[in-house]
C-alpha cells in the first residue's frame, strides 16, 4: 500500500516537472520579446536605427532549435526523453487527442479576434500575409526535416517524430497572437501559448513525441512567425488598398481534417 502510494506521488512528479518545463519557455519566451520589443523601440527613436538589442528576441527560438538539433546524438537528453515518456505513460492510460484541434486554436483567434472588435496591430491582409507564410516556412521545414532525420516515435508507429508538427502549427499561432495583440494586452499571447504549450504537452501524453521534438516544434514555429514578419514590410505597401481573391480548400489527408487559404498578393 504505502510502496503504491508512493508510485502515485511519483507520476503526479513527473506530470508535474513536464508542465513546468513547458511554463518555463512560456514565461521566458514572453519575457523576453517583451523587454527586447521595449529595447527596439527605444533604439529606434534615439538614432533611427535598430539597437542591436532588438536581435535577442531570436534567442528563445534559437536555444530551442540548438536544444532539438543537439537532442538527436545526445545520449543524456536521449535518455531523459525516455524518463519523461517513462513517466507519462506509466498508467497505461487511455488517450486523449485534444491536441488534433488545439493546433489550430491560436491560430484561428489570431484571423478572429479582429473580427470580434480586439484591433490588432496590422489590418487583415498582412496579417493574412504573415499567417500563411510563417505556416509556409514551417509546414516546409518541419516536413523537410521529418524526411531527413528519422527518429522513430514512441509508440512506434512511425519514424517521422523530429520534430512536432502539431506543437510547430500551435506555436506559429501562439507567436502570431503575441505579435499581433500584445498591445492591447499581453494576456492574449500569453492565453495562446498556453494552449500551444499544453498542445505539447499532449502530444507527449498521447505517446505521440518525445520531449525534444516538442521543443524542436516550438522553435521551429516561433521563428517562422519571425522570419515572416521580416518579409512584411517588403509587400506591405502591395497589400493596401487593393482588392484580393481569396480562396479557402478543405483538405483531408486520411486522419486529419484541415482548411487551406490561397489568395493573390499581385
Amino acid at each position: 500500500m504505502v510502496f503504491k502510494y508512493i508510485s502515485q506521488i511519483d507520476r503526479v512528479v513527473v506530470k508535474s516537472a513536464e508542465v513546468l518545463l513547458l511554463t518555463m519557455c512560456i514565461g521566458l519566451s514572453a519575457y523576453a520579446q517583451r523587454a527586447d520589443t521595449a529595447r527596439f523601440q527605444e533604439g529606434k527613436a534615439m538614432d533611427g536605427k535598430v539597437s542591436p538589442m532588438y536581435h535577442r528576441e531570436y534567442a528563445v527560438p534559437a536555444v530551442f532549435l540548438t536544444f532539438g538539433i543537439v537532442s538527436l546524438r545526445n545520449p543524456y537528453i536521449k535518455h531523459q526523453d525516455r524518463g519523461l515518456r517513462d513517466g507519462l505513460q506509466r498508467d497505461n492510460h487511455d488517450r486523449f487527442p485534444i491536441d488534433d484541434y488545439t493546433q489550430y486554436v491560436p491560430t484561428a483567434s489570431f484571423l478572429a479576434l479582429d473580427l470580434l472588435g480586439v484591433e490588432a496591430k496590422h489590418n487583415f491582409k498582412s496579417r493574412l500575409f504573415t499567417g500563411l507564410v510563417a505556416h509556409g516556412l514551417m509546414a516546409g521545414t518541419v516536413n523537410l526535416m521529418k524526411g531527413s532525420l528519422p527518429v522513430m516515435r514512441p509508440d512506434h508507429s512511425a519514424a517521422n517524430s523530429f520534430p512536432s508538427g502539431h506543437t510547430a502549427t500551435a506555436f506559429v499561432g501562439a507567436e502570431l497572437m503575441w505579435q499581433e495583440y500584445r498591445h492591447q494586452s499581453v494576456w492574449y499571447g500569453v492565453s495562446a501559448y498556453a494552449v500551444a504549450a499544453g498542445t505539447g504537452f499532449f502530444r507527449m501524453y498521447n505517446n505521440k513525441h518525445w520531449f525534444s521534438d516538442v521543443v524542436m516544434g516550438a522553435g521551429v514555429g516561433i521563428l517562422s512567425v519571425k522570419a515572416a514578419y521580416l518579409l512584411l514590410p517588403l509587400v506591405e505597401g502591395r497589400l493596401k488598398g487593393k482588392k484580393r481573391a481569396y480562396v479557402l480548400i478543405p483538405t483531408y489527408n486520411g486522419e486529419q481534417y484541415g482548411l487551406s487559404l490561397h489568395c493573390s498578393l499581385h
